[in-house]
């Protein structure tokens, strides 16, 4: 097969055509409209420490057959797959980690397609093309993060490490209600959801809100709660005001706005992106502070809406034991790593070997915990 490898200067130089072509229309976060929307917002480029620099693979036709949403990074914020220690070891033994080549969904931890592929058989050149770019750059690493598992393989036969993470999901079984689901649960466990959601909306009109319902009103109010939530987690949001309405007008209807409001007057929202089968909550925010109103809001309305829309999952963020309680169930994450240097590699490799036992331990003991009726 005649291929050719280059790095793009973002994802906006490469049509939206040819990228989707690629990239499907499954999963929103690797869609064209979703990663040019953080380059034209600001929200990645000049000196956010996101720098993009997709990486494609043309056919013999010239059109792009594979491609990769990569970024060069000069820290390791918002990736929620944390290598903070390596970079330590790296540079205490004079190396340079930064910067580093990171294949993702920029401040996305949801697993999916990392190499997006119009030819599947393009999968081996694509992430040889990835190694390329680290090599010549002489760049210390490169790390594909929150990877669907059905490409895991890939990178694996390709040499690169893996990793194993949690996060928590709920899955539909096919329920016809919040109701049906609530009849899966232990009978304390259901008496305590209803407490929860009964004292979370006392007072309060919730609203679904999709596409161009969200105006201006509704995305200044959630830019204040998502600065709220922002500055408390990460010191400083990490996207821009510009990027909220943009994501909704080029989105559209795959973008689904949960907003709580007393008196007519906003006080907290969650954001969520809909997927081909998956309800994705992202960012979460309130000025008020309302007992159980976030797992109101993240949680269970995001299942109200999964059973109505016939989704089979949502996937409501990174980490979070506390929604193990509500029904979510921990499910193994994916990352895959690539190391130039055989000893730094060997290094990993054996934090790895050693942390993957911790974390299926982990996984088993939290299954155990689950809210589920027994037997």
């Amino acid at each position: 097969m005649n291929l050719s490898a280059r790095m793009m200067h973002g994802v906006a130089s490469i049509s939206a055509e040819q990228w989707d072509a690629c990239a499907g229309t499954a999963h929103p976060f690797v869609s064209h409209a979703f990663l040019s929307a953080l380059e034209d917002s600001g929200s990645v480029g000049g000196r956010t420490g996101w720098q993009p620099v997709p990486v494609v693979v043309d056919g013999a036709d010239g059109a792009p057959i594979a491609v990769a949403p990569a970024y060069a990074k000069a820290h390791s914020q918002g990736e929620y797959v944390f290598d903070h220690a390596w970079a330590d070891a790296w540079e205490r033994a004079g190396g340079r980690y930064y910067p580093k080549l990171q294949v993702a969904a920029p401040f996305t931890p949801v697993p999916g397609p990392r190499l997006l592929l119009r030819d599947p058989s393009a999968a081996p050149a694509l992430i040889a093309a990835l190694e390329a770019v680290t090599d010549q750059h002489d760049l210390s690493s490169a790390h594909a993060t929150f990877v669907a598992p059905d490409q895991i393989d890939a990178f694996e036969a390709a040499g690169w490490l893996i990793r194993e993470g949690t996060q928590f999901h709920w899955r539909n079984q096919g329920f016809a209600s919040f109701d049906d689901f609530l009849a899966t649960l232990a009978s304390r466990k259901r008496k305590a959801i209803r407490k929860e959601r009964a004292a979370a909306v006392e007072g309060l009109t919730i609203r679904h809100l999709v596409g161009d319902q969200i105006g201006k009103r509704e995305w200044d109010a959630f830019w204040t709660f998502y600065q709220d939530t922002g500055s408390r987690k990460w010191g400083r949001p990490y996207l821009t005001r510009a990027f909220f309405p943009m994501l909704g007008e080029r989105m559209g209807d795959r973008v689904l706005l949960i907003l709580a409001e007393r008196d007519g007057q906003p006080i907290a929202g969650a954001l969520n992106l809909i997927g081909a089968d998956t309800l994705y909550g992202r960012y979460w925010g309130c000025t008020e502070d309302v007992p159980f109103l976030h797992f109101e809001l993240c949680y269970y309305q995001a299942i109200d809406i999964a059973i109505e829309r016939g989704l089979a999952t949502v996937e409501a963020g990174a980490q979070g034991e506390h929604k193990l309680m509500r029904g979510y169930a921990p499910v193994p994450t994916w990352s895959a790593h690539y190391f130039p240097n055989p000893g730094f590699r060997r290094a990993v490799a054996d934090f790895l070997a050693r942390e993957r036992v911790a974390v299926e331990a982990d996984q088993e003991f939290l299954g155990q915990l689950t809210p589920f009726r027994k037997g």
